[in-house]
């Protein structure tokens, strides 16, 4: 049935009488609407389902040896040197899927930090997730960065 003609028989009960012949109630009439409008979107969602999806069987025991994201954001950062250089803000995906860090470095409790964003791949990360390094940085060298701002 196309949606021109599911869309004439709202008004209708779902065998096609009027739902005042009837006597429906509104709950009934609701139904036969709501099932109306449900076919409607079955047709259109249909088309957009067309695209298949492909699976991949993940290594899920190797997963679970990789690092929780939640149990990383506002650790430490240091550089090689063991010093503190600025705590880790977020991780950003782009639309290219490539991973930053973004690190907050100067300020006090979060507060008149400075936020920079550096490759995620620039960042090295004990096995245990305890200690997180940038080679070669500096809080000289970071603040010089562009600062990092959040879309809106």
């Amino acid at each position: 049935m196309s949606s021109i003609m599911q869309s004439q028989q709202i008004g209708q009960s779902c065998d096609g009488s009027s739902t005042s012949d009837l006597g429906l109630s509104r709950r009934a009439a609701s139904a036969c609407v709501l099932g109306a409008a449900a076919a409607i979107c079955s047709v259109s969602i249909g088309a957009a389902q067309a695209q298949a999806v492909r699976l991949v069987i993940v290594d899920i025991k190797a997963v679970s040896q990789g690092y929780q994201i939640s149990k990383l954001i506002g650790a430490k950062v240091e550089n090689d040197k063991n010093e503190k250089i600025g705590s880790l803000d977020d991780l950003i995906v782009t639309k290219d899927r490539d991973l930053f860090a973004i690190l907050q470095v100067g300020g006090f409790l979060g507060l008149g930090g400075h936020l920079v964003a550096v490759p995620y791949t620039s960042l090295s990360i004990s096995d245990d997730g305890a200690k997180i390094t940038l080679g070669g940085g500096s809080k000289e060298a970071l603040g010089k960065l562009p600062e990092f701002q959040y879309k809106p």
